[in-house]
């Protein structure tokens, strides 16, 4: 099973970006589907972005998809989610999750990064 530790994260004016890391112990990274979710202040934990094992195919949400884009190389073990023309809204901790692809669950989750977004 994984270890994963996010960084990254921080305060950025609106409009600004943001590059969020998420490294992975272990030798079986390849093996598991990786994505981040995000919480806001009194919201619930929502989906961002999703990425295949081997990176061919990516699933960001309707909220930022064309800001916001996931990336992984798996010689690193590290999955990325570039942000772009951020928003106050987008302001929330920041999590990277992974499950085997047979799961149906997220089974593995980091600590979180936090990103605010000022106006």
């Amino acid at each position: 099973q994984v270890q994963l530790v996010e960084s990254g994260g921080g305060l950025v004016q609106a409009g600004g970006s943001l590059r969020l890391s998420c490294a992975a112990s272990g030798r079986t990274f390849s093996m598991y589907v990786m994505a981040w979710f995000r919480q806001g202040p009194g919201k619930e934990r929502e989906f961002v972005a999703s990425i295949t094992t081997i990176g061919s195919s990516t699933y960001p949400s309707d909220s930022v998809k064309g800001r916001f884009a996931i990336s992984r190389d798996n010689a690193k073990n590290t999955v990325y989610l570039e942000m772009n023309d951020l928003k106050p809204e987008d302001t929330a901790v920041y999590f990277c999750a992974a499950r085997r692809v047979s799961s149906g669950s997220w089974g593995t989750w980091g600590q979180g990064t936090q990103v605010t977004v000022s106006s």
